[in-house]
């Protein structure tokens, strides 16, 4: 997708402002340009600063941006549904959360403290429970973050349901960034 390809939203639409995290509401014929495409979450700038939207929103980008990205969400979707589940698999829909301002996922940012999976139920569904943290205290995204790794979990076969808590013991450090998230920011 070229990043850099400016679009007019179509039709007004919410979005989240970056970092704040407040929803505002950007107006139809506001110039955008994608920054981020990640993991199903949209980042854009505009004039007025970077956005996150939603899917639901997407067509104010007109269809063609909304056709390439539903096609880049349906590819980091994609789960096999004949394997059994695993710990792996809550790992794998974690690393398709990211911060929207930093093209790394939360996993190999090292905002994942704890993952517990709680014995299976009498349907052999697990209840999964996490423990993250931010790259800020003052980081108004981290709900909206936090939202996103509860729903790529539960889209798991065998979740019933998730619990992601965000935490600030101990407090994240740039040293708890992995090799592969280091190797990607450019680091070291």
């Amino acid at each position: 997708m070229n990043n850099e390809e400016e679009l007019i939203l179509a039709r007004d639409t919410e979005a989240t402002v970056i970092p704040a995290g407040d929803v505002k509401i950007l107006r139809a014929g506001t110039r955008a340009i994608i920054s981020q495409a990640l993991g199903g979450a949209v980042t854009i700038r505009t004039d007025s600063g970077l956005f996150r939207l939603s899917s639901k929103d997407w067509d104010a980008l007109g269809a063609e941006a909304q056709a390439r990205l539903d096609a880049v969400a349906n590819e980091a979707e994609a789960v096999a549904d004949d394997e059994p589940f695993s710990e792996e698999q809550v790992w794998e829909a974690m690393r398709g959360c990211f911060d929207p301002e930093i093209p790394v996922n939360i996993v190999d940012l090292g905002l994942i403290y704890d993952l517990q999976i709680e014995a299976p139920d009498e349907n052999g569904q697990c209840a999964v429970g996490v423990k993250m943290t931010l790259t800020a205290q003052g980081c108004g995204m981290g709900p909206v973050i936090a939202e996103d790794a509860k729903k790529n979990i539960e889209s798991l076969p065998g979740v019933s349901r998730a619990n992601v808590d965000i935490v600030w013991d101990p407090p994240w450090t740039p040293h708890m960034i992995s090799e592969a998230g280091r190797e990607k920011l450019g680091l070291d």
